[in-house]
């Protein structure tokens, strides 16, 4: 009986430490924000808050944290995945540039988002 064995190519490791590394600040997020909502209610733009409450839009931001987590882990379609998760993390920062001190890490997970949809595309 022959053992078949897995050895995965460089870039199937490249994408998935990047996958995982996503999915991690986001289910770190997204459960932080469900745990401990008002710690987290700061990073909402002030346009969202004035008409909607705070805490309704901070657990559905935490959700949507959760599903793009989930879809990091799922490995489907992860060009698009990555697209929004950078888009998100982009307008994370951008809302925020008064808090850049805590932000600015957000700007080197946008570029992870952006090293996962340039492999992806490699590999398809």
């Amino acid at each position: 009986m022959d053992m078949v064995k897995f050895k995965p190519s460089n870039d199937q490791l490249v994408q998935w430490s990047l996958r995982l590394g996503l999915a991690l600040v986001f289910i770190y997020a997204g459960v932080g924000s469900l745990l401990h909502p008002y710690e987290w209610i700061a990073y909402l733009p002030g346009f969202l808050t004035r008409h909607f409450a705070a805490l309704t839009l901070i657990k559905l931001f935490a959700v949507f944290e959760l599903l793009l987590a989930a879809w990091l882990l799922s490995g489907k379609l992860i060009k698009y995945c990555g697209i929004v998760c950078g888009s998100t993390l982009v307008l994370i920062v951008l809302f925020n540039l008064s808090q850049l001190i805590i932000t600015f890490r957000d700007i080197g997970l946008v570029f992870m988002a952006l090293a996962l949809v340039f492999v992806s595309y490699k590999r398809s």
